[in-house]
């Protein structure tokens, strides 16, 4: 495949999921999470290559085509996935970048596995390439890519995306490895980020720790221009909204609340299971209701879907325990015969029975206690065609920057949860028509097309040598 992709796309998983039918024939089927649903039509249209692991240890491939896209297989050993997957990227990136809702381990050898991965991804990526050709690399697992890249081949236009925050320059200076990190990020000719602030926060870094000049979204190496630049991530508007609208969606609608016993409000919440969503928090609010008599057992339903994340972690099997424990303490206190208010699923779901669940709620609730971005959130909205719902949505969430008209709450703070759940609940049909109309244009106008065009232009218009300030104070934050 060696020189044949002049559009490649560089990320920890490969966009499919390997299945086994009973017969013990193996296919791929199109992976679920906001990364693939945001970036796998891009890379249809473009008809270029998805290089990722392919998610099983110690086994390799060869590249092969699927659902429209040529996928170019990494191959990772069980002590690397432990190491630099569940160790580095997940034990240490995920807790600092995420405000340190749980504590980073800084481990040596995780460091060093980190290393040797994104080396092999540089490598793997730096063979398939076409002469000239843009690459996306994608997300903090692979933040050393771009520089090991650009050694390799200097000749490639080199995109970022950080889908997850980008920490305060206070918390990022606790990282030993803070300097390679940060010079591996700025072999990219584009730094994209969800929000203004982690482009800030990122420039100030670049400012701090290696003196390096910057104006406006510009910061000047010595040989070249890095651009900084937010580009808030979205969701494929027009899918979801053609979907929620055939007649077997509507039904599955209908069945839903049917089977949950036809309650006056259904709340959900879908999230991976991640003690960064606040799952537990807002289960507890919703407990309260019910104990303080403001809600009745048989008068609102929480649905609760618990995507399985990263089982071999002992911090998420914990906050699995945790979370079984609270909701069948909830259950235990407050249901009735046959009704249980809170329905919890640890389990998957496809698109069109989450999309059928989006549009049988009454109520969204989106309370992570930090977020990039927050794909669910926008999903729920664009569902929302018949202009009902309410969406409760964390501040500390990216999308809350767009979607003013949802019920923002400090996920933190459980009496403010629950007068917002509340508030949503009693809502009446004008107000909730109102909010939802604003978000639906907010999102249909920055759907994932947008977000991919506007990207990819600002990463294919090089920045103009002309720009450079002659002095190195020149700063804008």
């Amino acid at each position: 495949m060696s020189g044949r992709n002049s559009f490649m796309i560089v990320a920890n998983r490969l966009p499919v999921d390997r299945t086994v039918e009973p017969d013990g024939t193996a296919s791929w089927r199109r992976s679920p999470g906001g990364l693939v649903t945001a970036i796998a039509p891009v890379m249809q249209r473009r008809h270029g290559a998805w290089l990722g692991w392919h998610g099983a240890a110690d086994e390799r491939l060869e590249p092969f085509d699927q659902d429209g896209m040529s996928l170019v297989p990494v191959p990772l050993s069980a002590r690397e996935v432990e190491l630099y997957y569940e160790g580095f990227s997940n034990a240490t990136l995920w807790p600092l970048y995420h405000d340190v809702v749980a504590t980073p381990v800084f481990e040596r050898d995780m460091w060093d596995a980190y290393t040797t991965v994104n080396q092999r991804f540089a490598e793997a990526a730096a063979e398939v390439a076409e002469e000239g050709a843009v690459v996306w690399v994608q997300d903090y697992q692979l933040q050393l890519v771009p520089a090991m890249l650009r050694k390799l081949r200097p000749d490639l236009r080199i995109g970022f995306f950080l889908h997850i925050p980008f920490p305060p320059v206070e918390l990022f200076w606790r990282l030993p490895w803070r300097k390679e990190l940060v010079e591996g990020l700025l072999g990219a000719d584009l730094v994209g980020f969800q929000l203004p602030g982690g482009a800030a926060n990122f420039r100030r870094l670049c400012r701090r720790l290696l003196g390096l000049p910057y104006k406006g979204n510009e910061i000047f190496l010595d040989d070249r221009i890095v651009t900084t630049q937010a580009f808030p991530i979205s969701v494929d508007f027009g899918e979801l909204d053609t979907m929620v609208r055939q007649e077997h969606i509507m039904t599955r609608a209908k069945e839903i609340r049917a089977e949950l016993g036809d309650p006056e409000h259904v709340l959900l919440g879908v999230d991976r299971l991640d003690y960064t969503k606040g799952i537990g928090l807002r289960l507890e609010a919703f407990g309260e209701l019910l104990k303080e008599g403001r809600l009745q057992p048989n008068e609102a339903v929480f649905v609760q879907i618990a995507t399985p994340s990263r089982e071999r972690v002992d911090e998420y099997r914990r906050l699995r325990d945790d979370i079984e424990l609270q909701v069948g303490r909830i259950n235990g206190e407050h249901a009735m015969l046959g009704l249980q208010p809170i329905q919890y699923f640890h389990q998957s779901y496809g698109r069109e029975e989450l999309a059928a669940l989006y549009l049988a709620s009454d109520v969204m609730v989106v309370t992570p206690l930090r977020d990039g971005m927050n794909l669910v959130a926008k999903e729920y909205v664009a569902c929302h065609h018949d202009l009902r719902g309410a969406l409760v949505l964390s501040e500390f969430a990216g999308a809350a920057d767009e979607l003013r008209q949802s019920y923002l709450v400090n996920p933190y703070d459980v009496e403010d949860v629950k007068r917002q759940m509340m508030t949503a609940m009693r809502a009446t049909p004008h107000e909730l028509a109102r909010r939802m109309r604003t978000m639906r244009r907010r999102v249909a106008t920055y759907d994932v097309d947008r977000w991919a065009g506007e990207f990819l232009n600002a990463l294919e218009t090089p920045a103009l040598p002309s720009s450079t300030p002659h002095n190195a104070s020149w700063r804008s934050d």
